[in-house]
């Protein structure tokens, strides 16, 4: 009877724990962002907002059974900004189903958490980034300018900052947290020389990319190539994020190429670089390791047709019996 009762209970006691621990993932991936966050039209965004991507991942992980932690940990973020009032539902309700409409969709396409193949990786971009987070803009924007906390002409601008910090934080952790579940360092001491130089080249070329006063953001995607063409998503996804991060903290110090920039042209061309770099880092990745699986699955098919000609070969090998 004992045990009965106990597995009885311990279900939902795991649901409750894993309903808590994405609350609080949530809330902290919100208090980094909050921490780049910039002023648009009296409304506070970020141009890149994590706990989009945390919420997603946790989705796909554990299933929609914990999505009453994403309404908890955005009310959590929510009360960091300011006092909780019941018009802020609109942008709870927002930010659950945004995430939660962009598992479905991935489901329904047959979203692989390897992302090995292409398809994988566009999947992620469009249904999972930028068409569901659609919903989360829309219903937050709308919510403030219904509460009067936004004028009705600066809808758009808030709108599309919104919409764009929203899928950045999908199109840049989400590859990250799900390639972390199952990356290793690699055994190979020329590979592991590898990484440990592509994480420092990283660093340096990203730091002087963002905060040098010469146009050389480029210098970026040369470092993308190479992580996604070594290492796929173990690789792209860290430069990817590295890159974001200390591109919205040159932005936010009008540091580097954003120094003569209003606040217009700077979401602009951060956005924008934003999103080339994670869009580059994920398909070039889910490109290099949807071709190496058809390199791997040809070469066994080639050693199993060897075997076979070798056993039908006049005085080959004899074929072992069958049980």
């Amino acid at each position: 009877m004992r045990t009965e009762r106990w597995r009885r209970w311990r279900r939902p006691a795991e649901v409750l724990v894993l309903i808590l621990a994405v609350a609080v993932a949530y809330y902290l991936g919100g208090r980094i962002g909050l921490r780049q966050s910039v002023t648009v039209d009296d409304a506070q965004v970020t141009p890149l907002w994590p706990p989009t991507g945390i919420a997603l991942t946790a989705l796909l992980w554990l299933g929609p059974r914990v999505w009453p932690g994403i309404s908890l940990g955005t009310y959590l973020a929510i009360e960091r900004i300011s006092d909780f009032d019941l018009s802020d539902i609109g942008i709870v309700a927002g930010n659950t189903l945004a995430p939660l409409c962009a598992y479905l969709l991935l489901r329904r396409v047959d979203f692989r958490l390897e992302m090995d193949r292409l398809r994988d990786a566009l999947a992620l971009v469009f249904l999972g980034g930028l068409l569901p987070m659609l919903i989360s803009a829309t219903a937050g924007t709308c919510t403030l300018v219904l509460t009067g906390d936004l004028p009705w002409s600066s809808f758009w601008p808030v709108w599309s900052a919104w919409w764009a910090g929203d899928a950045m934080g999908v199109l840049v952790l989400t590859p990250l947290l799900l390639v972390l579940r199952r990356a290793r360092l690699p055994r190979d001491d020329y590979r592991l020389v590898e990484v440990t130089a592509l994480a420092v080249t990283s660093v340096i070329v990203s730091l002087v990319a963002t905060r040098s006063h010469l146009s050389v953001l480029f210098l970026v995607f040369p470092l993308l190539i190479w992580a996604a063409v070594r290492f796929q998503f173990a690789g792209s996804a860290p430069v990817a994020l590295l890159i974001s991060v200390l591109a919205i903290s040159a932005a936010n110090d009008h540091a580097g190429p954003f120094v003569d920039y209003g606040l217009l042209e700077l979401m602009v061309n951060l956005q924008a670089l934003n999103g080339a770099a994670a869009l580059t880092g994920l398909l070039l990745s889910a490109l290099v390791t949807e071709q190496n699986n058809v390199r791997l699955r040809i070469e066994q098919v080639c050693e199993d047709l060897a075997d076979l000609v070798e056993h039908l070969a006049p005085g080959g090998r004899p074929r072992p019996p069958e049980h």
